[in-house]
């Protein structure tokens, strides 16, 4: 469960405290005793990124020292790594309740110092039936002087809809089917406050998402899509933003079939687009933005078996385009085709998709960025740019020039599903382009959605990565 913060008026009347302070701060304003200031004089020396620790009596002080002389982006995200050391500490002691004061010159650096400490409090352990050590931490008591309640109530939420996010990437294919998935959607619309619809196969046929009963034809489970909206009664834009979801539950690669390990083992993960899109309206609901938008997830898995579909068919689309699939592996262009066509109806002012689409992003740019590419406004893309150095969930573009048009030509079809062994995360993005017809924004977050190592306060596994990202982008829209 995320933390619960609340809000004290004196944070020393806790046994554990962590104080936030920068290379400004006087120490001796901290009203700490002497013995104890002149301890912290000789540790930090005027070092900066510190931590020093007083423990006693069965209590702890913890002073962090951040610098805030660099860019305010780059403050804001040691602020964050030092509330996931902070958070560290506090569990190891195995403390049900802390508290958090703060010096700090910049309001948002004390704010990103308790999202880190926040962040970092996640729990996976449904499945742990020994060995299931929990997360002490329960309660942070936030100095009022520091924070007010309104933005702790906004951190909280956020944190709450990130977890969310984060757990439906860590579930396994054995609970999580496209079935499943919808049905957790569902049950997050009732709690969060955002409506959802699901259409099934039968549903899916008559709509004929081509793209998603063809990758789903290997596959013994039933394929969904789901349609999620928020829509207040104000709200800033006219036209709804769309946002889509690729929702591959599993992704053996189909006939076109991954290796294993480091292949096919990780590939629950490949519905981390669908997760962003559903950690977005729970979070979007709780903090009930004045933004209507809409979501698409269409969700499968991808196997090999039953009738599945070979390299060499041709797939009609739902926008009546055919495609030559060349590589079974190529999946998640094939069911996000079929969303972004669907999405034309509700004639979006913006539409944004989140995928861990292609190997080719993540060998470019590695875990700490996602890819992006797309047809919106320079001034869409300088916000989204803006918000990723908010939240540090930073995004590097790619560009979608026509050659790059040029390598996904079929012989025999109107395109076709790869476009060779170059350039495959834009290739990717100019097959998506085809069936947009709108501002538009692809977001390729294979790298950074799914970690096989702990990095700092996005954990370990699922990140919800774009989840902090566009919500920050909302509320500045």
């Amino acid at each position: 469960m995320p933390l619960l913060l609340s809000s004290c008026k004196d944070y020393t009347a806790f046994d554990h405290t962590a104080i936030l302070i920068d290379e400004k701060t006087k120490l001796s304003s901290l009203g700490i005793s002497k013995a104890v200031l002149d301890d912290a004089q000789r540790f930090f020396n005027d070092k900066v990124n510190h931590v020093y620790r007083q423990q006693y009596e069965g209590k702890t002080l913890s002073i962090v020292k951040i610098d805030s002389s660099k860019e305010e982006f780059k403050t804001l995200e040691a602020a964050r790594k030092a509330g996931f050391g902070i958070n560290r500490f506090f569990n190891s002691l195995k403390v049900n309740e802390a508290s958090v004061y703060s010096v700090a010159r910049k309001p948002k650096a004390t704010l990103a110092f308790i999202e880190g400490i926040a962040l970092s409090n996640y729990d996976f352990l449904k499945y742990k039936t020994k060995d299931k050590t929990e997360k002490s931490l329960a309660t942070l008591q936030v100095d009022a002087r520091s924070a007010d309640k309104k933005a702790l109530d906004e951190i909280q939420k956020l944190t709450e809809a990130n977890f969310f996010s984060r757990t439906l990437v860590n579930e396994p294919l054995s609970f999580l089917t496209a079935t499943q998935l919808s049905k957790e959607i569902s049950e997050a619309g009732k709690r969060y406050g955002f409506s959802v619809q699901v259409f099934d196969k039968k549903k899916i046929e008559a709509l004929k998402m081509g793209g998603l009963l063809a990758v789903n034809k290997g596959s013994v489970d039933p394929p969904t899509f789901t349609i999620l909206e928020y829509k207040p009664s104000r709200k800033k834009n006219k036209k709804p933003i769309v946002l889509v979801g690729k929702g591959v539950v599993y992704d053996t690669g189909g006939l076109s079939l991954k290796p294993t390990p480091n292949g096919m083992d990780m590939m629950k993960c490949d519905m981390g687009g669908a997760a962003a899109v559903a950690g977005i309206f729970a979070a979007v609901a709780q903090l009930k933005l004045p933004v209507h938008i809409v979501g698409l997830i269409p969700a499968t898995d991808n196997r090999p078996g039953m009738n599945a579909y070979v390299p060499g068919d041709v797939v009609e689309m739902m926008s009546g385009l055919n495609v030559e699939m060349l590589n079974a592996d190529a999946e998640g262009r094939m069911i996000l085709a079929d969303a972004l066509h669907y999405a034309k109806q509700y004639e979006p002012e913006l539409v944004l998709d989140f995928a861990t689409l292609t190997g080719a992003a993540k060998a470019a740019i590695g875990s700490k960025a996602a890819v992006y590419m797309g047809t919106a406004s320079d001034a869409v893309k300088k916000a989204m740019v803006r918000s990723s150095e908010n939240t540090y969930e930073r995004i590097v573009e790619f560009p979608l020039w026509d050659e790059y048009g040029e390598m996904i030509k079929s012989d025999i079809a109107d395109i076709k599903n790869i476009g060779g062994a170059e350039a495959g995360a834009i290739t990717a993005g100019k097959f998506l382009e085809h069936f947009v017809s709108y501002p538009w924004l692809h977001f390729d977050i294979a790298g950074p959605a799914y970690l096989m190592a702990e990095d700092g306060y996005r954990g370990k596994y699922g990140t919800a990565v774009g989840v902090r990202l566009v919500v920050d982008f909302l509320k500045n829209y």
